[in-house]
């Protein structure tokens, strides 16, 4: 391998992280309006990521499937700090950025273990599936006029 291809594959990897960070914040939105975890989620979530990952990060097929299950399995895990972090604030009186700050990480991730049930993990492993799949699929081809 070379150098440019070494910084390639970081960047790719840098962007999977990047792009499963957004997806778990934006999947919070909804959990948030309706006061209740979606863990099905995972599947629309890991089926959008697969395509980005597959159209605009990597063109090779299993990397590209191994960045959108890493990406998926990224915004199931940030969903559920974010969630903790959010019920946290909710019982606290805290800001939401407050409670993250003054519970710290190992406190969420603590509590985000304890919250987390098996419906949830599964919801999560087939996402990340739904999402290797749909980057294995070949992106389809723009034709012009």
């Amino acid at each position: 391998m070379t150098v440019r291809q070494i910084v390639g594959e970081c960047f790719a990897l840098c962007c999977a992280v990047m792009l499963g960070l957004a997806a778990g914040a934006v999947w919070l939105l909804p959990t948030v309006y309706l006061h209740r975890p979606l863990p099905w989620l995972a599947i629309p979530a890991g089926w959008l990521l697969g395509i980005a990952i597959r159209q605009w990060v990597h063109g090779k097929k299993w990397n590209a499937a191994l960045l959108a299950a890493l990406a998926t399995a990224i915004a199931s895990i940030y969903i559920r700090v974010l969630i903790t972090t959010v019920n946290i604030s909710a019982m606290t009186d805290y800001g939401l950025l407050d409670a993250a700050r003054t519970a710290g990480f190992s406190m969420l991730w603590d509590f985000m273990r304890f919250a987390i049930s098996k419906p949830d993990i599964v919801w999560s492993l087939t996402g990340i599936v739904v999402a290797a799949m749909v980057a294995m699929r070949s992106p389809k081809s723009r034709r012009l006029g």
